[in-house]
């Protein structure tokens, strides 16, 4: 009878070293998935920002450039604003699921990978 308390209280022990260590892999997993998420973000995140800050001293100028065509400066913002609103439309309109569909299945190959 003493064997099989001491059976049954051994494979209690192993069971809970094994609940923990499953806990510690779990842990172990998400810090992993994390780091890998937050580290192709850091270097996506400094690419955009310098892309947008090229974009508006870009648009800046070609807004001063077609307000000097036209004749009067505002002219120019006018111009350049209009053109991207019609593009935002566009985007709306017609590009609006293909871009969701894009964005969510990269965010899915994030995670897992």
């Amino acid at each position: 009878m003493e064997d099989t308390s001491k059976n049954i209280e051994s494979l209690y022990e192993k069971a809970t070293e094994f609940g923990k260590a499953g806990y510690e892999l779990g842990k172990l997993k998400v810090v992993d998935k994390t780091s890998d998420v937050v580290s192709s973000f850091i270097p996506h995140y400094v690419v955009f920002v310098l892309a947008v800050s090229f974009l508006v001293f870009l648009n800046l100028g070609l807004a001063i450039w077609l307000g000097e065509i036209v004749g009067r400066i505002f002219y120019g913002f006018f111009i350049v604003a209009g053109f991207y609103g019609l593009a935002g439309i566009f985007v709306h309109f017609f590009m609006h699921k293909r871009l969701k569909k894009f964005i969510g299945n990269n965010i899915i190959k994030l995670l897992l990978r």
